[in-house]
């Protein structure tokens, strides 16, 4: 037989923009000698009346539709029509979805985009880990005003590990240490209070954390990073820097991160509708 000259038509139909469909019209045309085929992508389909219209224009041309449709109305109402045009068509996610109902006893959620939803979640995800990252331990002043959260205390008080903590939900995080000696940078006071943290702990509670850190490092526990003193005197700074700034603070000590992070996760959503 001979090859026509013309190239396949394919009506890529979705109630999403139809990035699935084309994808597997394009890897099944790929068995298929050159795979040159020509698609036409109708995204957001609502209606019947738009579902009649690309029928009307792939019986004119023989065409094929590959449709994502997720409302059982929409996938019935093409059945309908592929049978009264003599169209081909191809649903390629209603036996995939059957199958699934019946092997889990569920329900399927109905809801256009949905994977699309679920991959902006992971890509915001990956971009608030690598926030975090970049602006862990103060080192990019700017990040203090990008950031949705801020949390600011002394050395040792959980700042990193809560950092991530919260990235991985996708909230980005920066963090900055309070220490005597180094004035915080200006952007510290110019973002808001109300998305900064405050980090205390109590002082012998501290005082344990960091000789032990002491003694991972090999030094020795007589160093002022490890001095009941020394720690009493940064609490003492840090706390006149949260209370100029009017920030909410924290107690950690004794407490887990994923407590704290979650008590800070139910802040950020209380304080939603804030501008």
């Amino acid at each position: 037989m001979e090859e026509s000259a013309d190239k396949p038509v394919v009506y890529i139909v979705s109630d999403s923009i139809g990035e699935t469909a084309e994808f597997v019209v394009k890897a099944v045309a790929s068995q298929f000698d050159s795979g040159q085929i020509e698609m036409r992508r109708v995204p957001f389909v609502e209606t019947k009346e738009q579902i009649k219209e690309v029928f009307a224009e792939a019986t004119e041309c023989r065409g094929i539709i590959a449709y994502t449709l997720v409302i059982p109305e929409l996938r019935q109402f093409m059945a309908e029509e592929a049978a009264r045009h003599c169209v081909m068509t191809a649903d390629i996610l209603g036996s995939l979805m059957g199958a699934f109902t019946r092997v889990t006893n569920k329900e399927p959620h109905l809801e256009a985009g949905r994977l699309r939803q679920l991959d902006e979640d992971y890509f915001r995800r990956v971009a608030a880990i690598e926030f975090a990252v970049k602006h862990d331990d103060g080192k990019d002043p700017r990040g203090l005003l990008e950031a949705e959260i801020v949390l600011i205390g002394v050395s040792r008080t959980s700042k990193t590990p809560l950092s991530i903590y919260l990235a991985h939900q996708g909230i980005r995080v920066a963090n900055l240490p309070l220490v005597p000696e180094v004035e915080p940078p200006a952007e510290l006071f110019w973002a808001p209070a109300r998305k900064i943290i405050g980090l205390i702990i109590d002082p012998k509670h501290l005082q344990k954390i960091r000789r032990e850190r002491l003694k991972t490092l090999g030094l020795g526990e007589d160093s002022d990073y490890g001095a009941v003193e020394r720690i009493e005197e940064e609490l003492t700074f840090a706390r006149r820097i949260m209370k100029k700034i009017g920030c909410t603070i924290f107690e950690v000590s004794d407490k887990a991160v994923e407590e704290v992070a979650n008590r800070i996760i139910q802040i950020i959503k209380e304080r939603g509708g804030e501008s």
